[in-house]
C-alpha cells in the first residue's frame, strides 16, 4: 500500500497524522509527505531551518518528503496550477490512501485551502482527458481522509485509530520541529487530544480521521472487531 500525506506547512503532517504513516511504514508500506510551503510566515524559524526540521522528521517517520512551491505561507491559493501540481504527484506516486488537513474553517486558512485542493486534485488525477496531466497514467485513489492538526474538526471523528504503539516515534518526529515549540507547546496540545481520544476507545493514544466519501463495504462483517467493547 502507498499512503500520501499533504501538509500546508512543514510541521502539519507531524502534528496531525504522523503516527498513521509510522504504522504503515512499519508494516512495509510506502509513505510520502508533500508540503506546499516552507513556513515563510512563521514567527520562529527561517524557511531554510524549517525545511531541515521537516527532513529530519520525515527520516524519523520513514517517509519520503517533497516540497511544492505554491506561493508561500499565508499565500496559498486554490487555483488550477496548484491543483494540477498535486494531481501530478498523485499520478506519479499512485497512492491508495491520501491524507489532507481538515477543511474546518476554524483552522489556519492555508489548511482549508489545501484540503479543498487535495480533494479536487484527487478527482483530477483520475480524469483521462486532461491535457495538463498528459503523459501520466490516470490514477484513482481508494480513500481520502481528513486529519486535524491542532483543533478538533467539527464533530466526533468518523474513524479512530489506536496509535499507542508508535507514540514514542511520533513524539520524536514532532520534536524535530524545535523552532515551533518556542512560542507554544504544540506537542503538549496534540498529545492531550490524542490521550483524550485514546481514552474514549480504551487506548493510551489515538488519532481521529474524517471521511470525504462514505466507506463502502460488502457486508458489515468487513468492519472487523472494534477495540472498544460495549
Amino acid at each position: 500500500m502507498k499512503i500520501l500525506a499533504v501538509g500546508p506547512h512543514p510541521d502539519d503532517v507531524e502534528f496531525g497524522c504522523a503516527p498513521l504513516l509510522i504504522q504503515e511504514v512499519k508494516k512495509g508500506h510506502e509513505a510520502r509527505i508533500i508540503v506546499v510551503t516552507k513556513g515563510e510566515a512563521s514567527t520562529s524559524g527561517t524557511p531554510e531551518v524549517r525545511v531541515q526540521e521537516a527532513a529530519r522528521a520525515a527520516g524519523v517517520i520513514g517517509a519520503s518528503l517533497e516540497f511544492l512551491d505554491m506561493g508561500g505561507d499565508c499565500h496559498v491559493e486554490s487555483n488550477a496550477v496548484n491543483r494540477f501540481a498535486l494531481a501530478r504527484v498523485i499520478r506519479q506516486f499512485q497512492p491508495n490512501v491520501v491524507l489532507a488537513p481538515s477543511p474546518d474553517p476554524n483552522q489556519h486558512p492555508d489548511h482549508v485551502v489545501v484540503a479543498t485542493m487535495v480533494r479536487d486534485a484527487s478527482r483530477f488525477a483520475r480524469f483521462g482527458g486532461l491535457q495538463e496531466l498528459k503523459g501520466l497514467a490516470p490514477h484513482s485513489i481508494d480513500h481520502l481522509y481528513y486529519y486535524s492538526i491542532t483543533q478538533t474538526f467539527g464533530q466526533k471523528p468518523d474513524i479512530v485509530v489506536d496509535v499507542s504503539e508508535v507514540h514514542k516515534q511520533w513524539t520524536e518526529a514532532m520534536a524535530c520541529h524545535k523552532t515551533q515549540m518556542r512560542t507554544r507547546s504544540y506537542m503538549e496540545l496534540v498529545e492531550s487530544r490524542a490521550r483524550a481520544l485514546g481514552a474514549a476507545i480504551g487506548a493510551d493514544y489515538a488519532i481521529g480521521l474524517w471521511v470525504n466519501d462514505p466507506i463502502c463495504l460488502g457486508s458489515i462483517s468487513e468492519l472487523g472487531r472494534s477495540s472498544r467493547h460495549y
